[in-house]
């Protein structure tokens, strides 16, 4: 009973913890309280929904600025070799080269779409979580992991169909120091034509579904485990603990499919290799041409970004949410 009234005590918001009629102990009070949770729902104001999603841009745009350089450094090592087998260079000989080569300002090329697809990915990703989840509990009866999973599976998905032509000017300025953003934009579309401004959607949208469900619906139940076994309540100690989790999960289950969405966004880079079909094709002649090994180049630059990243944001997020009189995920 106490767990239950531990676990009831936290408030989440928007209904992100449901207490079932079934599942509520009896004379609980906690029936009344799912009622009135799914009624406050639709009674959401425009002020509210404006700071639940504007809390989550902003929170992954600022995680976004500050490990953006291992972002960069990531979509380098992801494109050595490309076609080919042989040693690859390690992310501390690729960062000394490129630094003497290009000075400094590498590390931030492509950061004024990083920022912009930020606040818009992040802000749908992090924001329609919940609302999913809310959806899922209301049409089977269940937030359980499995709906968990699915929900974050499918805002990750949704966010990056919108904004998937940021991330392909993103990667392709990362590439190149000599490249605007507006020049570039405009060539894409000249050149290649608007449709190449969703190559790797696919991929991106895999990877961004794996990366959402893995990274919330981890952060989600560390969090509700930490608070059922251990002393731990809201702030700062649960949520470095369960973001870092989230963080280490969240990087295992992404790198192979983030390797082929970057290949398949800088194919025009890529003539060695000749043109990828789709995703599938792509993950094929990288495990033909390069190796196994070859689905897993930039992996620790993705776990050196990926953690900090992900940790940076859930802290940041909570704070925010808290600030903005909102409760937390």
């Amino acid at each position: 009973m106490n767990r239950d009234i531990k676990e009831a005590n936290r408030k989440p918001y928007l209904n992100s913890r449901i207490w079932t009629a079934k599942s509520a102990p009896e004379n609980s009070g906690f029936q009344m309280k799912v009622k009135n949770e799914k009624q406050s729902w639709a009674a959401v104001s425009p002020s509210e929904v404006v700071y639940h999603f504007g809390t989550s841009g902003l929170s992954v745009a600022a995680a976004t600025a500050v490990t953006h350089p291992l972002d960069v450094l990531k979509v380098r090592l992801q494109m050595q070799l490309v076609g080919q087998k042989g040693p690859l260079t390690g992310m501390g000989r690729l960062f000394l080269h490129t630094f003497k080569k290009e000075g400094p300002r590498f590390l931030y090329l492509g950061l004024t779409p990083a920022l912009t697809r930020s606040v818009l990915y992040g802000g749908l990703r992090l924001g329609l979580y919940e609302p999913s989840k809310y959806a899922c509990n209301w049409a089977f009866g269940s937030s359980n992991l499995f709906a968990k999973i699915g929900s974050g599976g499918f805002a990750g998905a949704i966010a990056t169909a919108l904004t998937n032509p940021v991330e392909v000017l993103k990667v392709r300025l990362q590439m190149n120091p000599n490249l605007s953003p507006t020049g570039e934009l405009r060539r894409i579309v000249t050149e290649e034509g608007a449709k190449a401004l969703w190559k790797g959607v696919g991929p991106a949208m895999a990877r961004a579904a794996m990366l959402t469900a893995s990274q919330l619906a981890t952060y989600d139940e560390t969090k509700l485990t930490l608070i059922r076994l251990t002393s731990l309540e809201e702030g700062f100690h649960l949520h470095l603990i369960s973001s870092t989790v989230a963080g280490l999960v969240s990087t295992l289950v992404t790198a192979p499919v983030d390797m082929v969405k970057t290949r398949l966004m800088l194919q025009q880079e890529s003539k060695k290799a000749g043109n990828y079909k789709n995703g599938f094709h792509c993950a094929y002649q990288v495990m033909l041409t390069e190796g196994p090994r070859g689905l897993y180049k930039g992996s620790l630059a993705t776990f050196a970004r990926l953690g900090p990243q992900t940790t940076i944001t859930f802290i940041l997020c909570e704070k925010l949410r808290e600030l903005a009189g909102l409760n937390a995920i």
